[in-house]
């Protein structure tokens, strides 16, 4: 079909990663008969399917954000991240990360996720009748948090080891008398930073009052610098906001999801790693199914990666193998494709 009449052709590269199970079998579905016949698009193919990330001790993964980075745009379909039973089932080397996880540290991107809104599917919280996106700061937290099993008595103590030979400093974070687990996690103030520009300039691009969610009654430092960032770069922001007619509100975890469920909708959230990874599934459903829901990393240069909201679908999938009929819904990887295939950095022309 190349050169076809008719035909779009997009000027610039895009990076297509390939994923797992039934999303993999829907993913070659929707090249095959929605964008080959008519998009004429250079792709630049990775394979993050399970099985390749193994062979590759994860390194295409590695490459497959450098390209992101290169050409400014790329299309990722649901991979797994492997716990122990998928290191048994795919006789793994180990349980590599979690690509999402690699590609957002590499990129330092933030990830917004949006519900795809269709009459013939009502939101399931009556009150939302405007769409409510999560934008989901895209590092630290557990996600690159280290932990240990903890099986006979001891202290266990948060310890910072100053570069210039200093003094370290030290905090009991538990004096263990009986088995338990203890999690190390961390952030960068410069992430932090991104994350939070990049919430306002998503709030200002889309004409959306910006919330910002944490818990620092509880976590007075850690949750406590997400508060002041926020605070700082929307006071920098702040004739921008108010000539958009747009608020900034600061808001207890507890209290934002109750508000939410009340809220007619139309606003950014904005949450921490985890809280986005949880909130934003938490919505999705609220407006009907994860296979409604849009999902783009945006790097602070200006690099787009675009992919479904939901998983690989392994019930599908296993169903699949079987060659029984499944019903998985594809709308949300044909929104992945079209987001990436509109962005300026592939631009597209009709062919004469």
């Amino acid at each position: 079909m190349s050169g076809a009449a008719g035909r779009i052709t997009a000027k610039n590269p895009i990076v297509e990663m390939d994923g797992d199970e039934m999303t993999r079998v829907v993913w070659a579905m929707v090249k095959e008969l929605l964008i080959t016949p008519f998009v004429d698009v250079k792709l630049e193919y990775y394979d993050l399917g399970l099985p390749e990330r193994d062979r590759t001790d994860d390194q295409v993964t590695v490459d497959a954000a450098d390209a992101i980075a290169k050409w400014g745009v790329g299309v990722k379909c649901a991979t797994i991240t492997p716990n122990e039973e998928r290191v048994q089932e795919y006789k793994l080397k180990k349980a590599w990360p979690s690509p999402n996880g690699t590609i957002r540290a590499k990129l330092d991107g933030t990830v917004f996720r949006k519900p795809i809104l269709v009459h013939n599917v009502p939101p399931m919280v009556r009150s939302w009748v405007k769409p409510i996106v999560i934008g989901r700061h895209a590092y630290g937290d557990m996600y690159k948090s280290a932990e240990m099993r903890i099986r006979q008595p001891g202290k266990v103590e948060l310890v910072f080891i100053p570069a210039d030979g200093s003094a370290p400093q030290r905090a009991l974070i538990h004096d263990f008398t009986q088995p338990g687990i203890v999690r190390g996690v961390h952030n960068l103030d410069p992430s932090i930073r991104s994350f939070a520009k990049a919430c306002i300039a998503y709030a200002l691009s889309e004409k959306m009052d910006l919330w910002f969610s944490g818990k620092d009654t509880i976590a007075k430092i850690y949750h406590g610098a997400f508060r002041e960032i926020f605070r700082q770069e929307t006071e920098a922001r702040k004739a921008d906001l108010e000539a958009a007619g747009i608020t900034y509100t600061y808001l207890l975890i507890d209290d934002a999801v109750a508000r939410a469920v009340r809220s007619p909708g139309g606003f950014l959230w904005a949450c921490m790693n985890y809280d986005g990874d949880v909130m934003s599934d938490m919505v999705a459903s609220g407006f009907g199914s994860l296979g409604l829901m849009t999902s783009v990393l945006v790097s602070p240069a200006g690099k787009f990666e675009y992919e479904a909201a939901h998983g690989t679908v392994t019930k599908h999938y296993r169903q699949h193998q079987k060659g029984e009929p499944t019903s998985t819904n594809s709308t949300a990887t044909i929104f992945a494709w079209t987001g990436a295939l509109a962005k300026p950095a592939s631009w597209t022309r009709r062919r004469s």
